[in-house]
């Protein structure tokens, strides 16, 4: 009889093979190099993953998980007195700090991949939860829904662009400097919304 999977063991082992991309990257994923260098054999991960397919399938799952958790944990995204451009700025600390970065790299990866179809029809449900999460601070600070949404998916494309512009080029006095602006315009769009701060 085949011994039961443990789902914290499971979650354990994709937090490890995400740590272990956010340094080497998603192009050469593969059960038997992620096993090594996870210090296992190919049937722990065959044990909890059918194959390199379904091990995909629920890493995208569990940074899903991972991505929805952060978005609901940064600081000030429900203080209606607060600029989305603070939000922004911490957003952006916290995301390309040294203990960070990797994960970003990896988040963008998987971004790229997902546009250019090789993620097998697969589209990260973080995608559609940011600008959801985005829309859903602007409207609170009062902005119509429907603006709200359409800002929401600018800031967020542009904060993205950003971000691969500084992993790619390592000028982050550049990128700042666009941050800032990127910031002041998102602070532009709730200012004298009738019935705000």
């Amino acid at each position: 009889m085949a011994r039961p999977r443990d789902p914290h063991r499971r979650t354990e082992i994709l937090d490890a093979v995400l740590d272990h991309l956010a340094e080497h990257g998603l192009s050469g994923l593969s059960m038997r190099p992620v096993a090594q260098a996870l210090g296992q054999s190919t049937r722990v991960l065959t044990h909890h993953f059918a194959d390199k397919d379904a091990l995909l399938a629920a890493l995208l799952k569990r940074l899903d998980e991972v991505q929805h958790e952060q978005l609901h944990a940064t600081e000030g995204w429900d203080d209606t007195g607060l600029g989305i451009g603070a939000i922004v700025r911490d957003s952006w600390r916290r995301h390309l700090a040294p203990g960070n970065i990797g994960h970003t790299r990896l988040v963008r990866e998987i971004e790229g991949l997902a546009a250019a179809g090789r993620l097998g029809g697969r589209v990260p449900a973080f995608l559609a939860e940011r600008a959801e999460f985005v829309a859903g601070a602007l409207i609170a600070r009062g902005l119509d829904p429907a603006r709200a949404r359409v800002n929401a998916t600018f800031l967020n494309a542009a904060y993205a662009g950003l971000q691969t512009d500084f992993l790619t080029t390592g000028d982050r006095e550049r990128a700042e400097a666009a941050l800032d602006d990127l910031c002041a315009l998102a602070d532009s769009w709730t200012e004298n919304v009738p019935g705000t701060v």
